[in-house]
């Protein structure tokens, strides 16, 4: 972005500017041949200057010409760059083509497969099934497998509250603790009831 120089009768300076807070930087007097920083060119030695003036091709060589070899030389290359590649980068390349190829089949037999189960499959609209007395079949399902894990985890609890006492771990349960292993009986009881339902 260039700057804005502005002259008169005074000589050349830099108009005013506002700052992105409002305020006001003041005018300020330019020196003839004067270039602001950002204008400055970046430095290059004479190595980067010479390399980036330097030609692609050799001298006095048509670029169409060189352009016309390239081809030719893909072509006799089969279409690879692999003409400048030592054995070990060719043979790298070999089997990575090779597994490309390998997971492409692989990926193929797998919707190959998937398509015929989906043809098999008979695709009609959700019902929302509903028992007798109004409720759904599948929250009904869900309330039935949360109790399940529920009781599941109550059970483990009293055996393992059973295994303490057993063992002479817990010499005094509390009152809480012998209702728990009372309790017992009734919760797998009541867990068979419902694992019976399923």
């Amino acid at each position: 972005m260039a700057t804005p120089y502005v002259t008169d009768e005074s000589g050349k300076y830099i108009a005013a500017t506002q700052r992105p807070d409002g305020t006001w930087r003041k005018p300020r007097r330019v020196k003839d041949g004067y270039v602001p920083q950002e204008e400055v060119p970046v430095y290059e030695n004479k190595y980067v200057k010479f390399f980036k003036s330097k030609p692609d091709l050799p001298p006095g060589m048509n670029p169409d010409d060189a352009a016309l070899a390239r081809q030719q030389q893909q072509q006799v290359s089969g279409g690879t760059d692999s003409a400048g590649l030592s054995k070990t980068a060719k043979r790298n390349m070999k089997r990575k083509e090779k597994r490309k190829q390998q997971n492409e089949q692989e990926a193929s037999v797998e919707v190959e497969s998937l398509s015929q189960d989906m043809d098999g499959m008979n695709i009609a609209a959700e019902e929302v099934r509903v028992n007798p007395d109004g409720t759904d079949l599948a929250a009904a399902a869900v309330e039935k497998a949360k109790k399940i894990k529920n009781l599941r985890k109550k059970l483990r609890q009293v055996e393992d509250l059973q295994q303490k006492v057993d063992c002479g771990e817990l010499k005094s349960p509390s009152k809480e603790q012998l209702d728990k292993l009372e309790r017992g009986e009734a919760l797998r009881a009541e867990l068979q009831q419902l694992e019976g339902h399923l």
